[in-house]
């Protein structure tokens, strides 16, 4: 593969991002980290709880890994033009295009097309509760749910934005985006979406 300074440049800006999913990483380990009990009497029944507690650390270990793998691979394509209609780093993406390319490539998850049929087929959300991998909506064409991006953490998405532009990293606390905020969705896994299905959420 020739390195141009373009795509030189695109791997410098790539890596600066590396850092929050590893922050995250690190933040959920430790998190996750066993805490040392010093009464003997509380060994029997976190003995009985055992599995449980395994199977919640190995299901949380899943959900750092997916949306690790999300965020990494998004940040992977800084830099590929806006192209309406877009669906892959050939053809360029637009904004739903590329969320939808995202979600496909790193967990399966085929998302509908437009954004506002990802908006209606996620589960809402309130701004506080977002969580890297999350979905962000914008009103930028003066229609509910009509721009989206993905949210990356520290109040950061990652979009295809518009014609003439490439896929890039933007603060939502900016004017800008912060008046145009539609609200927050959550891709729901297979799990998940079964889950809900049966208790009615």
């Amino acid at each position: 593969m020739k390195l141009t300074p373009l795509f030189v440049i695109h791997i410098l800006r790539a890596m600066r991002f590396f850092l929050l999913p590893a922050s995250l990483l690190l933040a959920f380990a430790a998190h996750a980290a066993p805490q040392l009990d010093r009464h003997d009497e509380l060994d029997a029944p976190l003995a009985d709880n055992k599995g449980l507690i395994s199977q919640l650390h190995q299901v949380r270990q899943t959900v750092v890994a997916r949306t690790s793998d999300l965020v990494v691979t998004a940040i992977g394509f800084l830099g590929v033009p806006y192209k309406r209609g877009g669906n892959t780093v050939e053809t360029g993406f637009d904004c739903s295009g590329f969320v939808r390319a995202m979600y496909n490539q790193t967990v399966g998850h085929l998302l509908p097309r437009r954004a506002e049929e990802q908006a209606a087929a996620t589960q809402k959300i309130d701004r506080s509760e977002l969580k890297p991998g999350d979905l962000v909506f914008f009103n930028t064409m003066r229609r509910a749910f009509s721009h989206v991006g993905i949210y990356v953490g520290e109040g950061k998405f990652i979009h295809a934005p518009r014609t003439g532009a490439e896929v890039r990293v933007e603060d939502m606390n900016g004017s800008y985006w912060q008046r145009r905020f539609n609200g927050a969705r959550r891709v729901l896994s297979a799990q998940d979406e079964a889950r809900a299905a049966t208790t009615g959420d």
